[in-house]
């Protein structure tokens, strides 16, 4: 991957604590995800503003202006999708940075060749204006659209609610409502201060689960519990969803396994 993982810490699938409804009391619901995502979408400015410099950040601002979304979002999806990985391809036939599956959504988009979908513009510009479409078949409805991205149009009603969807569509619109958060968490910044590169974020992976729900509720146990420890969650290319602490140097790395060892995660 462009920002590379550690080895999996942890040989089997791990379970901290059965999380109380306390420590999963900021996970929203699909009600409060639609008004959060119709929230973002009035903001008037600063969507496109970044705490980080982002591999291929030129393709993700081309297709931003080209489909009028905001950048930020688009490199929400493209995190929580591949984590910038060109080369990714899911079991489900999806591919590169914003996991255009093939060949139906692909050849929807107008792309007729396989090997395309690996080039980062043109694969960041179909994702952008796949969701530009859908964003518009939604009336304007954010959460349903990702929904769908995720889940396809076919499943996902129009003018349905908010928890009147599948529930792997609504944790997925959460998951990328979390990237956004962490692509725009201390975006404002001084002026000239040239931002970090992605890649100076490094991740070490520290739990594994077979579903997300499982992945979400112990990231929010474990944040709650432990305010000063930075996690966060992905899908996995081979499956399931990991668990990762988030660290900018050794003393952070340090810093970061002694609390999760204090937590009861039993890491190598």
């Amino acid at each position: 991957m462009t920002g590379s993982w550690a080895a999996p810490a942890l040989a089997a699938l791990l379970l901290v604590s059965a999380p109380t409804a306390a420590s999963t009391r900021h996970v929203l619901d699909g009600e409060d995800l639609a008004h959060a995502w119709g929230a973002f979408l009035a903001e008037p400015s600063r969507k496109d503003e970044l705490r980080l410099r982002y591999p291929y950040e030129r393709c993700f601002r081309r297709a931003a202006s080209e489909s009028n979304l905001p950048l930020s979002l688009l490199i929400a999806v493209a995190r929580g999708e591949s984590d910038f990985d060109a080369n990714a391809r899911s079991s489900a036939n999806a591919f590169g940075l914003m996991q255009i599956q093939w060949p139906g959504t692909a050849r929807h988009l107008g792309i007729q060749r396989l090997r395309d979908l690996y080039d980062p513009c043109t694969n960041v510009r179909a994702g952008a204006r796949y969701l530009r479409e859908l964003l518009v078949r939604y009336d304007g409805d954010l959460h349903l659209a990702l929904a769908a991205y995720n889940y396809g149009p076919s499943r996902i009603r129009v003018n349905a609610g908010g928890n009147d969807i599948p529930e792997g569509a609504r944790w997925y619109s959460g998951y990328i409502y979390r990237h956004l958060r962490y692509v725009r968490a201390g975006a404002a910044r001084a002026p000239r201060v040239e931002p970090a590169p992605y890649q100076s974020e490094r991740k070490l992976e520290v739990l594994v689960f077979r579903r997300p729900f499982r992945a979400e509720a112990n990231v929010n146990y474990l944040e709650a519990e432990y305010p000063d420890l930075r996690l966060d969650w992905f899908r996995r290319r081979l499956g399931g969803f990991g668990v990762v602490l988030l660290y900018r140097d050794e003393a952070e790395h340090r810093r970061g396994v002694q609390i999760l060892r204090r937590a009861g995660v039993m890491l190598d």
